[in-house]
């Protein structure tokens, strides 16, 4: 027993798979993607009795061995090619105590590979209200295999099923359904033509263009052209052996599966009436969005300020205490302030997936998604994808990591792309302070224009979300055959295990995948900021100190003014120049050129780079506004931010994909650049046509 057992952990969706695999595993999981795919892979090791230890393999949610996702896709995959590493030793399948006969199909069907199949029934603590009973050892008898009774809420059984993995070479492979029988001629000739293969393997093979197009065929070479039949009469077949599994299923819970209707009661229906009504349920949820959204602002705020300072007084630290020098500088003004810009983001990312795992844990996300799909799928989405735009309010990093849940592949893809459109927190600073420049103070029946000009920038984004959304499911030539599935789970209180794992493993799935990529570009970004190809940039103390105009400046004044002509002439600066030919006609100079170069490392450094470029030592928001309202254009003495420009700069914040985070996380959930790129040309390319249009017809 000293090899290490490989356990699969399979069920339908919302069985608690997640809550047994936490129950299974703590903390010692990691999450990833399935090689080449975008399907969430979640793993973990088991300590088992004796000094045993499990890898224990979470598989997406699946309803059957029929796939239909990507997801399926990957769950038949593994069950059939016995040369994966992840191959079991002994399969889980993990049932809702109140939703046996459902679940029982998948298990009868793993069962028909031969593979070693315990069954788990979970949330064993609901039987007494929901007035359940079950013979385990009738029903033990009849599914040819062991049974675990699990509570991951009262923590019962696990131990109990630890030692069935343990003994998992005593558990039988005999079929419980002999699915042969719905057209015997036709499995003879297929056990005749691969006596050495598993007769259901050879079915699936088969059957899978049925449904889903992406199994591989090598796994039982020449077995998918076996087949004579057409996909219509594959299709009946399938149909009829899901028949015949349901009258096994069925038989077998009449003997060992008793239910006191009287005894079961519960609120669910009246909830349920409440919370998918289709004026009180959108209240409801408007409502809860209010409050989540006000949470993450108020909460993560704190948290924030205190990463932002503690990495500032870090990098003051590194200047102090290393000797000066560019090792000294890279250290100070690129690789702590890098660290730093994907840390800060920690708050934000834990909070809203704290907030998610918990709507999703208590059930109530799944009526949000029920409530929302019919107006979604008309633009090309799934119900599912309010859930990232939404989120997108607050950042599109953990937005564009929730799709993961949109199995349509089109639904999900389209979703990636078009979230970015909402507006996120980090377009506040450049709406705020071109609002206040360009947009006067005054009311409309008592409400401030300001005010109605920032919330109509939010129903802006959220407007382009949905129509490039529309268009994309007319452009994109992917295979679209979805039909929208969702679970009504009970409704229970959140586990707070569940609910801290989830937020723990998101935070450092983005941490460490978009952050090393984030962490990267800011070390080039410094570079090309703190380094310039001339002499002026390399003697530019010299050249401002003998300039007349500076003679009258303090120290510290002077000091950002050879910082402003340094950063003026470093490769950021010529290319800010550079393009000023290109951002002339939306109204800008090469200063704010600068300032939206540097911002794609994050929106908010559009506000930082004005306020160096523009000479003030101060970040202090009212100076720096105040110096930005006189600026003016050295040829003909009008303002840089009047009402034409400012409202060019706010559409082209609103639409342009200005974050690099951003891109580093799609290109990792998509597992391809060509979508990122697409989208940064996309998006750019749409803000710079439409600023353009906007300051030329204002103007």
């Amino acid at each position: 027993m000293s090899k290490q057992i490989n356990v699969a952990l399979i069920g339908n969706p919302n069985t608690g798979k997640t809550s047994v695999f936490n129950q299974l595993t703590g903390l010692n999981q990691k999450v990833g993607n399935y090689p080449g795919i975008t399907v969430e892979k979640k793993e973990g090791l088991c300590k088992l009795p004796r000094g045993v230890k499990a890898h224990i393999l979470d598989l997406p949610g699946t309803y059957s061995l029929n796939a239909n996702s990507l997801d399926e896709n990957v769950v038949i995959e593994l069950l059939l090619n016995k040369n994966d590493k992840d191959y079991p030793d002994v399969a889980i399948l993990v049932a809702d105590v109140e939703n046996l006969k459902r679940n029982l199909l998948l298990f009868t069907q793993i069962k028909d590979l031969g593979i070693p199949t315990i069954l788990c029934i979970n949330m064993a603590d609901r039987m007494e209200r929901k007035g359940i009973s079950i013979d385990i050892p009738l029903l033990e008898e009849k599914l040819k295999t062991k049974i675990a009774l699990v509570s991951t809420r009262k923590k019962t059984g696990i131990d109990s099923l630890k030692e069935l993995i343990l003994d998992y070479k005593n558990i039988s492979t005999e079929p419980c359904v002999n699915a042969s029988v719905i057209d015997k001629e036709y499995f003879d000739g297929l056990r005749k033509a691969f006596p050495q293969q598993v007769l259901y393997k050879l079915w699936l093979v088969i059957t899978q263009d049925v449904n889903f197009v992406n199994l591989d065929r090598k796994l039982v070479k020449d077995a998918s052209d076996f087949s004579t039949k057409s996909k219509s009469e594959l299709k009946r077949l399938q149909q009829k052996e899901t028949i015949i599994r349901y009258q096994f299923i069925n038989g077998v819970l009449k003997e060992a599966h008793k239910v006191d209707l009287n005894a079961a009661k519960g609120l669910r229906s009246t909830f349920d009436r409440i919370l998918t009504h289709k004026v009180w349920g959108y209240v409801v949820f408007f409502l809860i969005l209010l409050l989540i959204f006000q949470a993450i602002y108020d909460w993560s705020s704190v948290p924030m300020d205190f990463i932002d300072a503690t990495f500032a007084s870090l990098s003051e630290w590194a200047r102090e205490v290393l000797p000066a020098g560019s090792f000294t500088n890279l250290i100070a003004e690129g690789v702590i302030p890098g660290i730093g810009g994907i840390v800060i983001f920690i708050p934000q990312i834990a909070f809203l997936f704290l907030f998610i795992s918990i709507l999703e844990e208590s059930g109530y996300m799944s009526r949000v998604v029920f409530l929302m799909d019919r107006t979604m799928r008309r633009f090309g989405l799934s119900g599912k994808s309010v859930v990232p735009l939404i989120s997108g309010t607050a950042c599109a990093i953990p937005a564009v990591m929730a799709t993961r849940n949109i199995e349509n592949w089109k639904e999900r893809l389209i979703t990636i792309l078009v979230t970015p459109f909402t507006t996120c927190s980090a377009r506040l600073p450049v709406y705020l302070i071109i609002i206040a420049l360009v947009i006067p103070e005054g009311r409309f029946m008592g409400l401030s224009y300001q005010a109605m000009t920032l919330m109509a920038l939010y129903l802006l984004g959220f407007g382009m979300a949905i129509i490039s959304a529309a268009i994309l499911n007319k452009i994109l030539r992917i295979n679209k055959r979805s039909f929208f599935v969702v679970e009504m789970p009970n409704y229970k209180v959140p586990l707070f295990k569940n609910v801290t794992i989830t937020v723990v493993e998101k935070t450092k799935s983005f941490v460490f995948g978009a952050g090393k990529i984030i962490l990267a570009i800011s070390i080039v970004l410094w570079f090309l900021a703190s380094n310039g190809p001339s002499d002026k940039f390399h003697n530019a103390e010299e050249i401002v100190m003998e300039s007349q105009e500076t003679s009258h400046l303090s120290e510290e004044e002077l000091e950002t003014r050879i910082a402003s002509f340094k950063l003026q002439n470093s490769y950021i600066g010529i290319v800010g120049q550079g393009i000023e030919p290109v951002i002339q006609p939306l109204g800008y100079d090469w200063k704010i050129g600068i300032a939206i170069v540097c911002s794609f490392a994050a929106r908010e450094v559009f506000v930082g780079s004005l306020a160096t470029i523009y000479n003030v030592g101060s970040e202090d928001e009212q100076t720096i506004k105040s110096r930005m309202a006189t600026e003016i254009h050295e040829a003909d003495g009008s303002k840089v931010f009047d009402f034409p420009a400012g409202i060019s700069l706010l559409l082209f914040y609103a639409f342009a994909m200005q974050c690099m985070s951003t891109l580093a996380v799609v290109r990792r959930e998509t597992n391809s650049w060509k979508w990122p790129m697409i989208q940064l040309v996309a998006m750019s390319g749409f803000a710079y046509v439409v600023a353009l249009i906007a300051y030329q017809l204002l103007k």
